[in-house]
């Protein structure tokens, strides 16, 4: 069960080279059928009949990231878990994979590995790819690659001379500035930030740690209004109580497994928190994503009833998307005359389910 409530109101560098390495034919079969139970919800969001259809379940451990390229393509991560993922001769260890799915010809192909342990992907207004590079002997860092030439940049790697944590997921405001979360729920690297936070990387390149108590901050969301940074929290998140300031660890008293929307000021910083929706313990919110109308996508990882979960701003549940029994991990919305085609990842797998609703993207994207 889930209760809701609404509230008042160093560094390595890998090539950037597409390798075309399908993956085996039984493996993608489009269209089908995982055996879900029925979505339920708001007409406006759910078409009769809707339903979700595996088009993908290679993957090792955990898919993650569903992002809709320029090219048409949907690209995706798969964090291969080091102490799960073997390589081919069974002793060395898989360095992760971003994959990129055709709905056209419903194949899928390695876009490219190592992925720096890619989590959260997102394409920016100039439709380059941005990569939430996480732990477990990947890059620590955000990266951004150009499509057509296949170079890639660092856009965040260090925070005041020290390593992030894992960085998570990713999200645009409409003046060019990335948002990102940075928990650490994997991996042998020391933690070197005294906070599991959301940080901030202007246009000029400059970063700045905006958010210290959110907990365990995991997916994150510019609203399309350009008015609210959503968060989705797990738990407390400190690491080095010294290192924060008393106005830092004043904030983190009571956290809840939650949605949490900040006020986004014109500058990029953030002002009060409200709570949008809570979650019982079991039920940790992970990634999330917007349709144009503003209402919020949730992949809620809850062990009861796991599935997508379909809120207004105010935090009013408007559908339901199970996905049985595996816990999703992340959404995202086609591009074009895939705008209404929401992108499910979960396990191993990547799913699609066409809605009514179409997904927000940002300007020129």
């Amino acid at each position: 069960m889930i209760l809701v409530r609404k509230l008042g109101q160093v560094l390595w560098v890998f090539a950037s080279i597409l390798v075309v390495v399908s993956v085996p034919a039984a493996a993608q079969e489009e269209g089908e059928d995982p055996g879900f139970p029925e979505p339920t919800g708001d007409e406006s969001i759910l078409p009769e009949g809707a339903t979700l259809e595996r088009v993908f379940d290679g993957g090792c451990v955990l898919t993650e990231g569903p992002a809709a390229g320029p090219d048409g393509y949907v690209y995706f991560s798969d964090i291969t878990f080091t102490e799960q993922c073997p390589g081919e001769d069974g002793q060395s260890l898989q360095a992760g994979v971003i994959y990129r799915y055709d709905p056209d010809s419903g194949g899928t192909e390695v876009y490219r590995s190592p992925s720096g342990m890619s989590n959260g992907l997102k394409f920016d207004a100039d439709d380059n790819l941005l990569a939430a590079e996480g732990a477990d002997y990947g890059g620590r860092r955000v990266t951004r690659t150009d499509l057509e030439t296949g170079e890639s940049e660092i856009v965040a790697g260090l925070y005041e001379g020290r390593p992030f944590n894992s960085p998570n997921d990713i999200t645009i405001d409409e003046q060019g500035r990335t948002y990102f979360s940075d928990p650490r729920y994997n991996g042998q690297e020391p933690l070197e930030q005294p906070v599991q936070g959301v940080y901030r990387v202007d246009p000029d390149g400059s970063i700045e740690r905006i958010i210290s108590n959110a907990g365990k901050p995991n997916g994150v969301l510019v609203s399309p209004d350009q008015q609210t940074l959503y968060v989705n929290v797990n738990d407390q998140g400190i690491e080095d109580e010294q290192r924060l300031s008393q106005a830092e660890l004043d904030e983190v008293n009571n956290l809840d497994m939650a949605v949490y929307a900040y006020e986004l000021n014109e500058d990029g910083t953030v002002g009060e928190r409200r709570e949008v929706v809570s979650f019982l313990p079991e039920a940790g919110p992970d990634g999330l994503e917007a349709d144009a109308d503003g209402n919020i996508y949730i992949a809620v990882r809850a062990e009861s009833a796991p599935g997508i979960y379909v809120y207004d701003p105010e935090g009013n549940e408007l559908a339901r998307i199970p996905t049985g029994d595996e816990l999703p991990t992340n959404v995202g919305f086609g591009r074009d005359d895939e705008s209404n085609v929401l992108y499910v990842t979960s396990g191993a797998s990547l799913y699609r389910i066409t809605l009514n609703s179409e997904g927000y993207q940002l300007p020129g994207g």
